[in-house]
């Protein structure tokens, strides 16, 4: 079960437990509201991390536990990372003082087991430090056959070689079998555009920076075509409101090189308007989106006209 689907259970009553080792569910999934509603359900929450982060302050329906751990630079014997190049790359581990009661990370867990089942934590989990797993996963794991070796700084191999598969398929015949996938149409609606994410100066929802140094964007601008621009009467930097069932998004219009009809928008804070539950086959929810586009200023004179229209707030959940 994925992140999503054990929150939509979550927010059904149908999870009583919930250990969460790494991420920040209420920052980067889509309607952050209802992922916080449905954390609040759930009776125990623990949260084991590195850093604090909002998804555990989330009020439980009993109780949350928080378990401190080391980063891969702190825990016994270092650690290791996969880079998207399929490098396996070693981090030694840094000499010098630790935070008080952190562990490593892998070890809380082995810590937990040990207290459940003393005997069978003994046979199951015999490492002492993070050497120990390295060379039980280069026993195990054929793809990362080489990973026991990786001890001194610097140390790294890429699984696979230079060239994945470049001379056999991992199929029956040895061969690739490729097929044609007809792409779904988007239709969007008169007078709406449609919404996709974008990163900035960020490391996956941690943002660095409030201005992306490649692109010039700060973080509340959205990326517009210049033909929606001047059928809109909207000028770089005029501030807008993005809006759907899911919420709304208070932004500055930017005006760059995007498809007519098409808007981006940084995530995670774009997310109030991702509908949640619509996911791929795989679990991975849809950051895409159908918004309506208003002008502040359009909708400031219609609120001087109107006073009695009520105006959904940043981040709330719209009329269904």
């Amino acid at each position: 079960m994925g992140a999503a689907h054990m929150l939509m259970a979550a927010g059904r009553g149908e999870i009583d437990a919930l250990w969460q080792s790494g991420g920040n569910f209420g920052h980067t999934l889509p309607e952050p509201d209802l992922v916080h509603q449905a954390l609040a359900k759930i009776r125990l929450r623990v949260h084991q991390d590195i850093v604090v982060n909002q998804t555990m302050l989330v009020e439980p329906a009993d109780i949350v536990v928080l378990l401190p751990a080391r980063t891969r630079y702190e825990q016994r014997g270092g650690g290791t990372e996969t880079s998207t190049e399929r490098r396996v790359i070693y981090s030694p581990e840094i000499p010098g003082s630790r935070p008080g009661e952190a562990k490593d990370e892998w070890e809380i867990p082995v810590l937990v087991a040990q207290k459940l089942d003393p005997e069978r934590a003994r046979t199951a989990f015999p490492w002492r430090d993070t050497q120990d797993i390295r060379d039980e996963i280069d026993r195990v794991c054929p793809t990362y056959r080489g990973i026991g070796n990786l001890r001194e700084k610097g140390d790294n191999f890429q699984y696979g070689g230079a060239h994945l598969l470049a001379e056999r398929f991992l199929t029956p015949d040895g061969r690739g079998h490729f097929s044609a996938v007809n792409l779904p149409e988007e239709q969007v609606p008169e007078g709406q555009f449609f919404l996709t994410t974008r990163r900035g100066k960020q490391f996956n929802s941690i943002i660095h920076a409030n201005l992306d140094p490649i692109t010039g964007a700060r973080r509340d601008e959205v990326l517009m075509a210049p033909e929606d621009a001047t059928r809109l009467d909207l000028r770089h930097g005029d501030a807008i409101i993005l809006r759907n069932q899911s919420g709304e998004f208070q932004g500055r219009v930017r005006i760059d090189r995007i498809k007519p009809g098409c808007l981006q928008a940084h995530w995670p804070e774009i997310n109030v308007l991702i509908p949640a539950g619509r996911l791929d086959p795989s679990g991975v929810p849809d950051y895409n989106a159908m918004v309506e586009l208003v002008a502040a200023r359009c909708l400031a004179a219609n609120a001087i006209a109107e006073p009695e229209l009520p105006v959904t707030q940043t981040g709330s959940r719209g009329p269904t």
